[in-house]
Parts: structure tokens; sequence; C-alpha cells
């Protein structure tokens, strides 16, 4: 068994439930578009936590749910029970919370026949989608015994191993626990997402809500969905793009002090392959990244700091990086800056220092304070043809990078748009956001281009110095040292 990816959900062999299309039982985006506006029905501000539970249910995986109570929590799992069918368990766990209120009493004919095993009916090990408030309150035999359900779809029962038919855990709790020994079991939970009370801005709706439900979608989570999941996502592939960006990602995490281990990767790659999957695609691209908003992070900071992170990522072409140019802008300014304020000293035709034969003769003792200082025999600095033709072409080549970048701009923003908006896991707002960044990206550059091409002619008007040219002191000089871009 591979302990890296999730033992899936199945269902009895008499379900039937679900109008999935008979060729791979999957459904389409606009089945899935449908299901997570139910999920998120009458809820405010719940369309991405709809997301989340619906594609962790699809991929095998369990959910947390961080947030004060009151929040809808319950009931977006309850929710998610009316897609799967069968069985429900819920329970407020408490730290006087035994094994028998989640695992069911002891059998005592078990118990005579010399057998340890418990009534599971009715409780967790026979349930299909389950929900548990506050589970971080549980004592070690509840923690221990959640692992293998959590992980591995098991129960021990006695002396046996038996298989659960749990679909997906719902697990909530007002606040992450700060005690080390809780991170291996937080990280059973591959999907974690904050729930924060209504926002200010739809208080108002919030009170005029409607009680009536919206009315359950026709399609039903089921084994045919399952097995066909389970077929299909070995064939679809990860695009080079999206490689580069999660070596990028995993980079940036570990400067944040972000630990992720190697499971937890291995089965967000999964879930990237299963949400590819059910957009229709046999690739998962880059603009699947922003999913890993809910796998990867741990806190709501560290989310706010992926989200910065990922919208720069897609708004930025990786061949021409803005930090990088500025730094490079800068570079050029100051070397314009020492060249314009180099002097040299002045000579006449004959050879002479400038002003030298108005000093010959003079009286030293009347000249006083106003006598002429050495600055007087100097000038601006003077340079060669050569090299002022090697800054002017150092510029222009970084200029033409710039407006290579700038003329594929437009398509890559319409592209980045297309590409997002086409990702049913995502919502319609973060293509713009996205948009927006990339705008402010261009028109930095945009700014940065035009302080280039000032630079530039500000060197091709340094002084020349002709006379020069040919007699080796017009050597070209070394390049202004800008850094890489790659």
């Amino acid at each position: 068994m591979n302990r890296l990816a999730p033992v899936r959900h199945q269902p009895p062999p008499d379900d039937t439930a679900g109008c999935e299309p008979a060729a791979a039982g999957l459904p389409d985006a606009q089945t899935l578009r449908a299901v997570i506006d139910w999920l998120a029905g009458g809820l405010l501000e719940r369309d991405d936590h709809a997301r989340v539970l619906l594609l962790a249910l699809l991929s095998g995986e369990h959910v947390l749910l961080i947030g004060p109570p009151g929040t809808a929590k319950s009931a977006l799992a309850r929710r998610v029970h009316e897609l799967v069918g069968g069985r429900w368990f819920e329970r407020l766990v408490t730290r006087f919370t035994v094994p028998e209120e989640l695992f069911g009493p002891l059998s005592l004919s078990a118990l005579d026949e010399g057998r340890y095993e418990r009534q599971t009916d009715d409780y967790l090990p026979t349930a299909d989608v389950a929900f548990l408030d506050e589970v971080f309150k549980a004592n070690s035999a509840i923690l221990n015994a959640l692992l293998g359900i959590l992980n591995e779809r098991v129960f021990d029962q006695g002396a046996k191993r038996v298989a659960v038919p749990l679909a997906c855990l719902v697990a909530a709790t007002n606040e992450l626990p700060e005690d080390d020994g809780m991170r291996a079991f937080q990280d059973r939970f591959l999907f974690r997402c904050d729930v924060s009370p209504v926002a200010d801005a739809s208080f108002r709706a919030l009170l005029t809500l409607p009680d009536a439900p919206d009315e359950p979608p026709t399609w039903r989570f089921g084994r045919q969905v399952t097995a066909s999941i389970d077929q299909l996502i070995e064939g679809v592939l990860l695009s080079d793009s999206l490689i580069d960006g999660l070596v990028a990602l995993r980079a940036n995490l570990k400067e944040s002090s972000v630990a992720v281990s190697d499971r937890r990767w291995v089965r967000a790659v999964r879930v990237l392959r299963v949400a590819a999957l059910l957009d229709g695609r046999s690739q998962a691209g880059v603009e699947h990244l922003p999913i890993l908003r809910w796998v990867l992070p741990a806190t709501s900071a560290q989310v706010a700091a992926f989200d910065t992170w990922i919208l720069h990522w897609l708004g930025v072409d990786r061949t021409l990086d803005p930090v990088w140019l500025n730094r490079a802008t800068q570079a050029f300014a100051q070397q314009l800056e020492l060249e314009q304020s180099a002097a040299e000293l002045a000579f006449d035709d004959s050879g002479k220092l400038a002003l030298a034969r108005q000093l010959a003769g003079a009286d030293s003792s009347a000249m006083g304070h106003s006598a002429p200082r050495l600055s007087a025999f100097s000038r601006a600095r003077r340079y060669s043809a050569a090299h002022i033709g090697a800054r002017v072409a150092q510029i222009s080549a970084v200029i033409d990078r710039v407006d290579v970048w700038l003329e594929d701009a437009d398509r890559h923003a319409r592209d980045l748009a297309v590409g997002l908006s086409a990702v049913v896991w995502l919502p319609p707002t973060f293509a713009e956001r996205a948009a927006g960044t990339f705008r402010v990206s261009a028109e930095r550059v945009r700014a940065a281009r035009e302080q280039l091409n000032m630079l530039r002619e500000a060197f091709r008007s340094l002084p020349i110095n002709e006379e020069i040219a040919g007699d080796g002191r017009d050597l070209i000089p070394d390049p202004v040292n800008i850094g890489s871009s790659a």
C-alpha cells in the first residue's frame, strides 16, 4: 500500500446514486460549478469553502476548517453528506470525550468470547461522512485511532484491521493548537481553510437570508466517480511551467520557514492532477498552482504571503524579472553619475596646462586667496567614441529585452485570464486579481524602460575626445555589472 496516496472511499456495491456521464463517470465543469453553488447556497462568503470541500471529497482527502463557532462549518459538512449519502456521524469533542463516544461501546458478547471489539454501527467507523468539532481537544487514545481512519481508512477492531467507508472527514477547530505534538495529526488534514464571520459589507444581507434551502443537485458522489478518477489520474501530466512553479514555491516557503513534509508535497501534486482531470484537461498547468493555498500554508498569515507570491509568479514573465530590471537601471544610473562627475587635466595646444601662461610671472603675494586652485587646471572628462558606444550598446540590449517582453505582455495577460477562469476550483475574482498584479508589473517595466532610454541619451551626450581615436587609449570599457535576470 502506498501510504502517500489516500485510500479511496468505496461505497457499497449496490450504490447507484449519481448521474455522471456514462463514458468516464465524471462530472463536467458545468456540473461542478452547480454543485459548488449549491454547497455555498444561502451561506454568505462561503464559495471558497465549498470549492475546498468538493475538491477534497473528489481527491479522497479530509478538510480542517478553522474558525469561531457559528460560521456554518457543520452546515457545510452536512451538505457534503447529502452529496455522498450513506451514514452520517457528528460529535463535539471535549477533553472529557472517551473513545466509546466516537468508535462505539465495547461488545459484551465479543468479550464473553475473549475478543476486544466495539459495536461500531452508527459510530465513526461506519460513517460515510463525518464532522468532528473541536477535534484537537481529543485525548491521545482517540487521536491514535483517528490516524488510521484518516490516512488509511482502517479501524483496529480487536485483533483485526477493518476498512471504513469514510469518504471525507470534516474537522473543525476554533484555533490551531500550539502543541508541537499535534503537528503529525494536523498534517493528516491535507486541506486547511479559515472560516471567518461575514464581513461588515455582507452583514445586512446576513440578516435577510431566506430560510428555505436550495434544491440539492441531481449529481451525487459515488463509486463510479472514484473509480474513474483513480483510473484516469495517472494519465494527467504536470506541465514544465507547473514544475518550475512548484520548485520556486518550495524555495520561497523554505525562506519563510514554512515547513512542508514530503508526504504533503506528494499528496498536493495528486490534488493538482485531480483538479486538472475534473477541469477536462490531460495536463495540470501553472494556472492550477493557486489551489495549493488551501494545502501548503498552515496559518492565515502564511496564506496571505502565499497569495502575494503566487500572484506575482503568475503575473510576471520569468525571463524578465522587474526586480532585476530596477537593479540594472540603478547600476546604469550610478555609472553615468561617476562618468559625468569625472575630471581630467586640461592642456592647451602646446601641451601645457591651461592657465599656465597667466600664472607665469604673476606676483604670488598679490594673488592671495584669489589664486587659481589646482581645479582650475581640470575639466569634465572626455571619452572615446568606442567607450560611449559600448555604454549605449549595453543599455540598448536591455531595452531590446524590455521591448520583447512588452510585446508579449498583452498576450500573456489574456492567456493568464483565460487559463485561470477555466479552473473550476478558483473564484472568478482571482483571475481579476492576477491580471491586476500583471498590469502593475507591466507599468513598472514601462517606467524602467523610459528611465533606461533617458540614461542612454545621457551616455550619448558625454563629451567626446576625438584625439584618442585609434591610439590605444580608446579601449572599450568593462560592461556595467547589472547582474542576471535568470
